[in-house]
């Protein structure tokens, strides 16, 4: 971990610029490294099929070619990276990263980013989804070395229990933009029920979703490889980038559930006028 020693005067203000600078553009490299702008673009599909479910069940006639535009401009893609970036920034940005780089640029890292990306990209089609899921039910019983190997990533990055987290966050948050306008009134305590109804299915489909998300992105790594993988969530660096992560995209889905939320409830008011 990094440490800043700010010092009194103009050499001290300069020498604290390039420190943040450099370590700015370490966590830009970071970044692409992850493949964070390729996710993203699949998450921003992923999140306006969504917004225009919602509004199909929500709004008059699915809120029509308004709400289509709604959703789209609510995710758009240069916001979601700002918020990602910023999360990213709010948790390394005095971490020493330089493992991190040096992992996820070697042929290892890049050939796991590559496959996280593809398969990601692979669950879009609900049909492929739906067989990673089914090979998983599988074996979750047999002694799979990759299934141990999956199993013990993750447990250590926490991966249900955050994903949950995040998931009942967005929620909230969508309540939250729902009640912000006059078409709804729910208390806090109605939000939060609301919010955490479905926490116990939540879990139990998010961990199907993981086993079979991961099952199938690091089929084609050799053990050593999956391994040095596992490995790295052991360290205080690999830690550090995993709450990152969390904070990074759990503030980007609660700023688009939030908003989406709003949009409801502004185009329900405006229907109603």
């Amino acid at each position: 971990m990094g440490v800043f020693i700010r010092f009194v005067g103009i050499v001290a203000i300069s020498v604290i610029g390039w420190g943040a600078n450099a370590q700015e553009n370490n966590i830009d490299t970071l970044i692409d490294a992850l493949g964070v702008p390729e996710i993203l673009e699949i998450m921003q599909t992923e999140s306006i099929a969504y917004g225009r479910g919602v509004g199909a069940e929500m709004l008059p006639d699915g809120g029509g070619d308004t709400w289509q535009e709604t959703a789209a401009e609510i995710h758009d893609l240069d916001t979601m990276m700002r918020a990602v970036k910023a999360g990213f920034e709010s948790v390394l940005g005095s971490e020493d990263i330089a493992p991190l780089i040096a992992f996820f640029t070697s042929d290892t890292g890049r050939n796991i980013i590559a496959l996280e990306v593809s398969a990601r990209r692979a669950f879009l089609d609900l049909d492929i989804e739906q067989a990673a899921r089914r090979s998983y039910r599988a074996i979750a019983k047999s002694g799979d070395p990759r299934l141990a190997q999956v199993s013990d990533y993750i447990g250590l990055n926490d991966l249900v229990e955050y994903n949950v987290v995040g998931a009942m966050n967005a929620n909230y948050w969508f309540y939250r933009g729902l009640t912000t306008g006059d078409a709804f009134e729910m208390s806090e305590a109605e939000m939060l029920s609301e919010a955490w109804a479905a926490e116990d299915e939540t879990r139990t489909d998010t961990r199907e979703w993981l086993f079979a998300y991961l099952l199938m992105a690091y089929a084609p790594l050799e053990d050593a490889q999956m391994a040095a993988y596992v490995a790295l969530s052991k360290t205080s660096h690999g830690r550090a980038l995993n709450r990152a992560l969390f904070v990074a995209f759990d503030a980007m889905y609660t700023g688009t559930s939030y908003a989406l939320g709003r949009a409801i409830s502004d185009q329900l008011m405006a229907t109603d006028l």
